[in-house]
């Protein structure tokens, strides 16, 4: 059976399709209380940058960059993510992980995947495979502040630099690609003019 062909039943009763009420909690700002900066979290993802159609230079890149991160942080799904990780790591400091002992959180054993699997939530969330690409790339070279972080957050930012990024080399490129095809199409139409021109030099109708 497909998920399709479920039928739904909402025993909630009516619920909004929108966001509700006043914001009061901010995902950067959680993360700056943290520590954890935009500006760092650029640093770090330039630290694995490479030259890209539509992101030739590092300037190009970062302005990119940014523009990707607050897309990004403007899904609440997301935000949410990305702030269950930031709890974890505070009940790991805390010692009041169930089942795990304050030892095995602080040495951050093999067998403790969680970690890893919202890493990887974060970054297909936001770019799907290729996200998750990237996110394998920064967190086994934890490049800037990545290597300071905890079991939990350590992932969860290479999560979110590892989407963020894909996102910026793809958009980029499509939009150089396009870019690129337009210029090259307005010599064509040029062209098609300049033949349709009579002796006159009024265009033929």
């Amino acid at each position: 059976m497909k998920l399709s062909e479920i039928e739904s039943k909402n025993h909630k009763g009516d619920q909004p399709s929108e966001l509700d009420g006043e914001i009061t909690h901010d995902i950067i700002d959680i993360l700056e209380d943290d520590g954890i900066t935009a500006d760092m979290l650029l640093e770090t993802a330039m630290k694995l940058y490479f030259p890209h159609p539509g992101i030739e230079t590092r300037e190009l890149a970062e302005e990119r960059f940014r523009k990707e991160l607050k897309i990004a942080l403007s899904d609440p799904n997301l935000c949410i993510l990305i702030y269950s990780g930031i709890l974890l790591e505070r009940e790991g400091v805390a010692g009041t992980l169930p089942n795990i002992s304050v030892s095995s959180y602080e040495k951050d054993l093999t067998f403790i995947i969680a970690d890893e699997v919202i890493g990887m939530s974060i970054a297909k969330y936001i770019s799907g495979d290729k996200g998750m690409f990237e996110y394998v790339r920064f967190d086994k070279e934890k490049p800037g502040i990545l290597s300071k972080m905890g079991p939990f957050m350590d992932d969860v930012i290479a999560g979110l630099i590892g989407g963020v990024s894909a996102n910026m080399y793809t958009r980029s490129m499509a939009e150089a690609i396009t870019d690129d095809s337009e210029t090259k199409d307005k010599p064509e139409k040029k062209k098609k003019q300049s033949s349709n021109v009579g002796v006159g030099g009024v265009i033929a109708g």
